[in-house]
């Protein structure tokens, strides 16, 4: 029953559409729960691919969404390596970046974060200050998965 969900989700989240999409994700989020909280094998894990510009969610080791971003342009680099989660945020407000909205934002070094943006036009480019863009509809599944899980079963992994 689980591998079913997992294939429609995946079905359901490579295709962009705005409406479906963020209709859907609420009902993915609910289904995702875990069983067992303490299982070491329920994690989140967000595998950020700088070359290609995307982000592609395991859900308990099992591919459940590939979805564009946008990550660090010219010297703003966007950082590689693994870190946990370490804060959310659901209506972040940039400090240094005249106060720009970085809503459903996940914290995994430093200022850095995973959260929406409403540049989507940019999307699948770099053009960040070197935080994760997702459309807002995305950052808002990656959030509640990471809030569900737990902050320390929530991988970040820039490549």
């Amino acid at each position: 029953m689980r591998a079913l969900f997992i294939a429609a989700a995946v079905t359901a989240a490579l295709s962009f559409s705005v409406s479906a999409h963020a209709q859907e994700a609420k009902l993915r989020v609910a289904a995702l729960s875990p069983e067992n909280p303490t299982d070491p094998d329920n994690l989140v894990i967000a595998r950020i691919d700088l070359s290609d510009q995307t982000m592609h969610v395991y859900v308990e080791n099992r591919l459940a969404f590939v979805w564009r971003v946008s990550t660090g342009l010219g010297s703003f680099h966007t950082p590689t390596g693994q870190w946990n989660a370490y804060w959310l945020s659901p209506n972040h407000r940039s400090s240094i970046y005249n106060n720009v909205p970085m809503p459903w934002s996940v914290f995994f070094l430093r200022g850095y974060a995973v959260h929406g943006t409403t540049a989507l036009d940019q999307l699948g480019q770099p053009a960040s200050h070197g935080c994760v863009r997702l459309h807002p509809d995305n950052a808002e599944v990656f959030f509640k998965l990471v809030e569900e899980y737990g902050l320390n079963k929530s991988l970040v992994d820039g490549i």
